[in-house]
């Protein structure tokens, strides 16, 4: 069902690739790293679970189907992120059983499918909210591309980020078409914004690598938020703070360039540093 091509709600037809697109042959085990390794498993669960999130957003978006059309298309395309990527963690890791570790991670994480509000407080809010998960993932590939050598892993990466930036301009769409109805200011769209990206450090990520990494353990939140976080965050410079920053900005209604970009960026990435050192230092 993931090797479909899927149409945006606008009727134009995406040109989408498949995972026969990807040169599995080129496969170079003598390149692979091995904390890479680690964290890709851990995505393909995330990714793989596209479809809750789809049902999720039907429910919430319950009388406009244009959404919904364009929440399912975007579903399956999670969906089929997360099954390229399990099948480069097997080749890199023959041991690595995708379905037992997806089980445990759906098992341990529920989402709400038939929720007819956004927990975000309103549609727009919503939008907001996946606009920055999208700037997230986005980023995360981009990075996770520079930073891999092994050539099949840096092309899946390069097709999930492409994907991902075009997902966050379809969400951005509907964004504005919501701002008009419910008009949801600035700073309640931040806060919204603010809100989201520390849930960067909750439990879905951190289960996820658990459960893809260390199945024949009891699960410690902190002890596993810390060894995803320090290896997810090691592959980002400055370039990709910078444009995923500048996407931030415009989710909420700032400019997305210039000085303010500049000044978050170099906090951002001051941070960062900072949070890495530190989850160094615990021995994550």
């Amino acid at each position: 069902m993931c090797h479909a091509r899927a149409g945006d709600s606008t009727g134009d037809t995406m040109m989408h690739w498949t995972l026969e697109s990807i040169p599995w042959d080129r496969f170079d085990r003598s390149k692979i790293d091995p904390e890479l390794v680690k964290i890709v498993k851990a995505a393909s669960l995330v990714e793989a679970n596209g479809a809750d999130y789809g049902s999720y957003l039907g429910s919430v978006f319950s009388d406009d189907p244009e959404f919904q059309q364009a929440a399912r298309a975007w579903s399956l395309e999670e969906v089929q992120h997360g099954m390229a990527l399990a099948r480069w963690a097997t080749l890199a890791d023959p041991s690595f059983d995708f379905d037992g570790a997806f089980k445990r991670f759906t098992d341990g994480v529920k989402i709400e499918t038939s929720s007819t509000a956004s927990i975000r407080g309103s549609r727009s809010g919503e939008l907001v909210a996946r606009c920055i998960v999208e700037t997230g993932t986005s980023s995360y590939y981009s990075a996770m591309m520079d930073a891999a050598d092994e050539p099949v892993l840096k092309e899946i990466c390069r097709h999930i980020a492409a994907d991902e930036f075009r997902h966050y301009k379809l969400f951005y769409r509907y964004l504005q078409s919501y701002l008009a109805k419910e008009q949801v200011g600035p700073v309640r769209r931040f806060f919204v914004a603010l809100s989201r990206i520390t849930e960067s450090e909750d439990d879905e990520l951190a289960y996820a690598y658990y459960s893809a990494n260390h199945p024949g353990e009891s699960y410690e939140r902190r002890r596993f938020v810390k060894a995803y976080l320090r290896r997810g965050f090691a592959s980002y410079r400055h370039e990709h703070l910078e444009r995923a920053v500048g996407m931030a900005l415009k989710a909420v209604g700032l400019k997305s360039n210039g000085w303010l970009n500049a000044i978050v960026t170099g906090v951002a990435g001051r941070w960062l540093r900072f949070r890495i050192a530190q989850l160094a230092r615990a021995g994550a």
